[in-house]
């Protein structure tokens, strides 16, 4: 079976103002990521010219880096097919104990009462609305679809007994080892197969996490302006929800520290914040594992739009830089293919696995085994990757056609973040109209927007317009758009 292109994704790099040589490098990275097992056996490696050309160095250096891993055997050649990684090599080393803090656990036994709690759902109902500009829609080209109905049917004409019965409720281990490559490859996520939890969406991962975690009352910063349905979702469980501002730099750990001490979790999107777009700077994601380290409390990172990116190299996860295991990582594929996929998961940490999949069975005994079964192969067989490349330069299309009428129709009335990530983009109004007016008339004109200024709890709120892109072909947004700025 041939491995998907992970490779693809990687971080490849080489420092040339380094001491060492930089086939060297290219050497050493390529060893290490197989002795790590971000690159099992059987993954196909990238061509010489093809990575030489992504490094930006002499083919040569390439050339003689692939040579001394083949003779070593990491690498093996397949005439007409290309460099694979080595299916002979040895399983990779166990991993040492990690010491854990000896933070006391929420109690999972019991179910606390409380009152019904009603929560007003302002916009959240409009999933559904296929006119631009909603959030959270996807595209999928011709390709994509003939190969997910060509891997339905295959699914359904062998439909296997385990189809029939109950399963993992963690999920085929097949579909986990397939995220846990994709994982390790384009986000440097730090994981084994079967601390994955496969989940209906990263809400529902959240929902399992805080079940795990929080006792009511329990103390919870959110970023603030964040995701509506991560504080709607804290304040049913009964958590104190502790709003922390954010800035050019993300949350703001220092604010959070001072007003909150006593927390017992953060929920973050370091890598795209929703809804503006921000990165978590390096300088705030180590404050935060270091608060979480001290404290004994749990980051829970939100990675829901980490695929989309534009310009520049990938983020790298928040997961990825902790040592200490404090991290519960949170993705979905739903924004990655489409929505009706629910498929998400949760990397979850050794000491709270068992906890993760008792509340999973509790919850929702275990996911659909068709479509496990159908993403599983399309992961496996690097169509997943293909997908992303190709969605990669239609969003950049995308937004990049949405943001130039934006800027030729409406420039003085509005300020166009353009993001280099996500499938939204943030036009802050220029005058004092209010975002949540201009919501409503676009809905009688036929144009969904989403007011930015609901999605604020303390912090004081800026008026500005959500326009999601990613679900639109331009010849939809372009009049779209034309139409927004005639009536702001």
């Amino acid at each position: 079976m041939r491995r998907p292109g992970w490779t693809e994704l990687y971080d490849w790099k080489v420092d040339r103002d380094g001491a060492a040589p930089i086939f060297r490098q290219i050497y050493l990275q390529i060893r290490s990521a197989i002795l790590s097992r971000t690159f099992p056996p059987g993954t196909k490696v990238p061509s010489t010219r093809t990575l030489a050309s992504r490094l930006s160095v002499a083919r040569a250096s390439v050339v003689s880096a692939y040579e001394q891993l083949l003779a070593e055997g990491y690498l093996a050649g397949k005439v007409g097919s290309g460099t694979y990684i080595s299916s002979d090599l040895p399983e990779a080393l166990e991993r040492g104990p990690t010491r854990f803090s000896k933070r006391r656990l929420a109690d999972t036994r019991g179910v606390s009462r409380r009152e019904p709690l009603e929560i007003e759902f302002a916009g959240s109902m409009t999933g559904s609305d296929d006119r631009p500009f909603n959030t959270g829609r996807t595209l999928l080209d011709a390709r994509t679809v003939e190969i997910w109905r060509t891997l339905t049917n295959r699914a359904m004409r062998s439909f296997e007994a385990r189809h029939l019965g109950y399963s993992d409720p963690c999920g085929f281990m097949e579909l986990r080892r397939a995220i846990c490559e994709y994982l390790r490859a384009a986000r440097a996520v730090r994981c084994d197969p079967d601390q994955i939890i496969v989940t209906a969406g990263s809400q529902h991962a959240f929902d399992i996490t805080i079940r795990v975690l929080l006792r009511p009352g329990d103390e919870v910063w959110i970023e603030d302006p964040g995701y509506p349905l991560t504080h709607h979702a804290l304040l049913a469980a009964g958590a104190k929800v502790r709003p922390i501002p954010v800035d050019a730099q993300g949350v703001d750990v220092g604010s959070a520290i001072k007003s909150a001490p006593r927390a017992i979790a953060a929920v973050v999107t370091s890598s795209h914040q929703f809804p503006t777009g921000v990165v978590l700077s390096m300088a705030r994601r180590l404050e935060l594992l270091a608060w979480a380290g001290k404290a004994g409390a749990w980051i829970i990172e939100d990675d829901w739009a980490s695929e989309y990116r534009y310009s520049g190299r990938p983020l790298a996860s928040l997961q990825g830089l902790d040592e200490g295991e404090r991290v519960i990582y949170l993705g979905t594929l739903n924004k990655t293919l489409f929505p009706g996929l629910r498929i998400g998961y949760v990397v979850v940490p050794r000491q709270l696995l068992d906890a993760f999949v008792g509340a999973r069975y509790l919850m929702d005994r275990q996911p659909p085994s068709l479509q496990q079964t159908v993403l599983a192969e399309f992961m496996q067989d690097g169509f997943l990757a293909a997908h992303i490349r190709r969605m990669r330069l239609k969003y950049l299309n995308q937004r990049d056609a949405l943001v130039g009428e934006l800027t030729r129709q409406a420039n003085s009335r509005f300020t166009v973040d353009v993001p280099d990530q996500g499938m939204h983009i943030v036009a802050y109004l220029k005058s004092g109209h209010s975002d949540v007016e201009i919501e409503r008339a676009a809905r009688e004109r036929g144009v969904v927007v989403r007011a930015m200024s609901r999605l604020y709890v303390k912090a004081s709120p800026r008026s500005a317009l959500l326009l999601g892109f990613s679900g639109y072909p331009p010849q939809r947004l372009i009049p779209a758009a034309a139409r927004l700025a005639e009536f702001v």
